[in-house]
């Protein structure tokens, strides 16, 4: 069994401690690695490390960083099966999910490489004679990313290399239920030739870390995802401190379907929306919205798909869909919030039940704003459907939430489209596509519960950079006395 320590300084460095905790395999609900955690004895080491390195990496050329970066992408794709490896066994990602990750990441490096290069300014005109007024941005210094377990690759990832472009460091903190695929990810840096403490890497809990890193003057930006409870607990801590900060939180993201949809294909994409990762991804779309003339139709035919989708507990099967939730506190949950939906008057059409870490796939329809289904996020294969009378009376039920990720809508009519694209109350709204949905150059990121500020391209370059407005005066300035 591998035993694993801080990574820090591009080694692998012992806390405090020295304490060893289990990591498990959700699939099993064996131990899958032993991992010591950071405590609040080890905030002093590891920000002064990325304190340390900051100074010299700040002014690294942007060329040799986008090199850094490439290499990264390419480190990564000759090390695929092996991070493949651990995404399964300690994520209980599917060989599906596993290999979507694996895949796509180093697109996202290699579009972060390009973001080195356009670190970009402005000129103005100033209204004072002689004067050249232009402003420039700057790195802020260390960045604290807080990452998911759900996508722990990809998403952590993410955070590190858009701020890596624009010339921080980063401390990144996994998800105390991932905390090994984090682990690699500084492996990764390293290898491809990042300098020591430019990404430290620290496994830890959250609250016996403490606010040390938070609070810390060091610390100029925090970028976390993860649940709304926890994230705006975050947010508060970073602004009481004067620390700007980036939050990407839950989701109970609509698909609306209107009368005129391709049935088939709307079913598809609810599928794919809802079960893709056991339901674990807060783009999942598990309001779907289906306008009163296809709503018999579609429960009939989404009920089929659904019931056919394969699930079980090893994530190895070939064609397996739903595999084992992260944990086993999951399913009586979901459960719970199944059967009150039922009890309340929701019809069960398929799934229902689980088994240790799995959770059948499952769709209840007839879901009314009165059930608390509605609202909750169940973090899993679990699909709402619910009836509009109309488009505009989807939109309402769509808006009726606390939280406003992201958002699907599957219609031929373009100006019903484009009335529910700009109405939504959501970071993003795909028509006819899925609500899951990522590409490294957009802006990523929620309204509402769902999020504070923006992922992705130059987004993420402007968040983690300060603006910086410098003037040169030419001749002599004429002053009043």
């Amino acid at each position: 069994m591998q035993e694993y320590q801080l990574f820090i300084d591009n080694a692998y460095t012992p806390s405090a401690s020295g304490v060893y905790t289990d990591d498990m395999n959700p699939a099993t609900n064996t131990v899958y690695a032993r991992v010591q955690n950071a405590g609040k004895a080890d905030v002093e080491k590891i920000l002064a490390s990325s304190s340390k390195a900051f100074e010299t990496w700040k002014n690294v050329a942007p060329g040799a960083r986008e090199k850094m970066l490439i290499r990264v992408a390419e480190v990564l794709e000759e090390r695929a099966k092996e991070l493949q490896d651990v995404l399964i066994d300690e994520a209980g990602s599917t060989l599906l999910k596993a290999g979507y990750e694996t895949h796509h990441t180093p697109g996202f490096l290699r579009s972060m490489a390009g973001e080195c290069r356009r670190v970009k300014g402005e000129t103005y005109l100033s209204d004072y004679p002689g004067v050249k007024s232009y402003c420039i941005r700057r790195p802020l210094g260390v960045v604290l990313a807080i990452a998911p377990f759900n996508f722990p690759l990809l998403l952590g990832i993410r955070k590190i290399g858009f701020a890596l472009a624009a010339g921080n460091t980063v401390i990144l903190k996994p998800s105390e239920m991932t905390p090994v695929i984090g682990l690699k990810i500084g492996e990764l840096f390293r290898d491809a030739g990042f300098p020591p403490g430019v990404v430290n890497v620290i496994p830890a809990i959250g609250a016996e870390l403490g606010d040390g890193l938070i609070t810390d003057k060091r610390v100029r930006f925090v970028t976390f995802t993860g649940s709304s409870k926890v994230g705006w607990q975050v947010g508060a801590k970073a602004a009481a401190n004067g620390k700007r900060f980036a939050l990407e939180m839950g989701g109970k993201n609509p698909i609306v379907v209107l009368n005129d949809a391709d049935v088939d294909y709307a079913v598809n994409t609810a599928a794919f929306s809802n079960f893709m990762h056991q339901g674990q991804i807060c783009m999942t779309g598990s309001r779907v919205i289906v306008e009163a003339g296809i709503y018999d139709q579609f429960c009939e035919k989404f009920k089929a798909k659904v019931a056919g989708i394969k699930f079980g507990s090893n994530p190895r099967e070939p064609g397996l869909i739903v595999g084992p939730l992260i944990r086993t506190t999951q399913g009586p949950f979901i459960k719970e919030q199944v059967d009150k939906a039922v009890a309340q008057g929701a019809r069960l059409l398929t799934g229902g039940n689980f088994s240790g870490n799995v959770f059948e796939p499952t769709v209840v329809a007839d879901i009314t704003p009165s059930m608390s289904i509605f609202r909750t996020e169940c973090f899993g294969p679990v699909a709402s459907v619910i009836k509009a009378n109309d488009y505009q009376h989807a939109m309402a039920l769509a808006n009726d939430a606390d939280y406003g990720l992201s958002s699907a809508v599957i219609t031929n009519d373009l100006q019903k489209a484009i009335a529910l694209s700009e109405g939504l109350e959501a970071g993003a709204v795909h028509i006819n596509g899925p609500s899951v949905r990522d590409e490294p150059v957009i802006p990523f990121g929620g309204v509402k519960d769902s999020g504070y500020g923006r992922e992705g391209g130059h987004f993420s370059i402007d968040e983690m950079t300060e603006l910086k407005w410098i003037t040169i005066q030419t001749g002599q300035n004429k002053y009043p006395f």
